[in-house]
C-alpha cells in the first residue's frame, strides 16, 4: 500500500523510477567495459609495391646463368642470361636481328655496352661486337631486342621508390614460381627500360617469368652459377650495329638494252 498522505499516482511514479534505475532503463544490465584488444604484436601486411621492391633488391644481388623460354609473335626461342659478380652481364637472343635471321647478344661490362652478332646454323659467321654506348647507357630503340630490359635493367626501376609505378598482385604466369605482380606506370615519362606487364620473382631474386606486350619469358630450368666476369663473344669492330628490321630487298638492275623505235 502507499504511504499515508501520498497520492496513489505519486507513489506509483516513484516506485517505477526506482525500478528503472536498478534495471538500466527497463533493459538488461549494461555489460561491463572490456579492455581493448592489444594491437602492438600484429604485423602490418606489406603492400604489393614493397613486396616487389624487396624481391627486385634481391635480384640486384643475384648472379646466375639461366635459360628462358621466350614466346613472341608466334615464335618460340631460348634466351640465355648471364649475370656475373663484377656487374657484367650478357643476354643472347636467337633469330632476332635483320628480320629474325641473325642471332645477337647484348653485353655490358666495365668498358661499355655492346651488340654482338653470333654464329648459328643458318648464319655460320665469325662473332663480332660493336660498341653501342657506355656502361650506363640504354640500348637504342632501333636495335633494341627488349628482353634484356626485363631480365636485367628493370630491377633498378622496381627498387626506385620515386618511380611512378602502380603495383598490384597478379595471378601466376603458367610455369612460373614465386610471386607475380602487375606493374603499370602512372605517367608517360617513366624510365624507358621499364615495360608494363606482369613480373614474377622467386624469393631469392630470380626472375621466373614475365608477361609483356612483346612476349612471354618463363624460366626453363634451375639457374646455374655465374662466371667471375662476362667476356665478349668476339672482337670489337667499327661496323654498324644490326637493326631488328629485315634489310630491303635489292632492286634488280635493268640490263636489257633499249629497243630501237620502229
Amino acid at each position: 500500500m502507499w504511504a499515508y498522505g501520498v497520492s496513489p499516482r505519486r507513489w506509483f511514479a516513484g516506485a517505477l523510477a526506482a525500478v528503472l534505475m536498478l534495471t538500466g532503463c527497463g533493459g538488461d544490465p549494461a555489460p561491463e567495459p572490456t579492455e581493448p584488444t592489444p594491437t602492438g604484436t600484429q604485423q602490418p601486411t606489406a603492400d604489393a609495391r614493397d613486396q616487389l621492391a624487396a624481391l627486385a633488391a634481391a635480384a640486384q644481388d643475384r648472379t646466375l646463368t639461366a635459360i628462358y623460354s621466350y614466346k613472341s609473335d608466334g615464335q618460340d626461342r631460348s634466351v640465355s642470361l648471364t649475370i656475373a659478380p663484377d656487374g657484367s652481364w650478357r643476354v643472347d637472343v636467337p633469330d632476332l636481328a635483320l628480320g629474325g635471321t641473325v642471332d645477337i647478344s647484348i653485353v655490358r661490362n666495365e668498358i661499355g655496352l655492346f651488340q654482338c652478332a653470333l654464329p648459328s646454323a643458318d648464319q655460320p659467321i665469325s662473332p663480332t661486337c660493336v660498341k653501342i654506348g657506355g656502361k650506363d647507357a640504354d640500348v637504342p630503340h632501333s636495335i633494341d631486342p627488349q628482353v634484356q630490359r626485363t631480365l636485367v635493367t628493370v630491377r633498378h626501376v622496381l627498387t626506385d621508390k620515386g618511380a611512378p609505378l602502380d603495383v598490384s598482385t597478379a595471378a601466376p604466369v603458367p610455369g612460373a614460381k614465386g610471386e607475380c605482380f602487375a606493374v603499370e606506370t602512372t605517367t608517360a615519362s617513366v624510365n624507358a627500360v621499364l615495360d608494363v606487364g606482369i613480373y614474377c620473382y622467386d624469393k631469392d631474386g630470380t626472375l621466373t617469368a614475365a608477361r609483356l606486350d612483346y612476349g612471354d619469358l618463363v624460366l626453363a630450368g634451375p639457374p646455374g652459377p655465374a662466371p667471375a666476369s662476362v667476356s665478349l663473344p668476339g672482337p670489337v669492330t667499327d661496323e654498324k650495329p644490326l637493326g631488328m628490321e629485315a634489310p630491303p630487298t635489292p632492286t634488280p638492275s635493268v640490263t636489257a638494252s633499249a629497243q630501237p623505235t620502229p
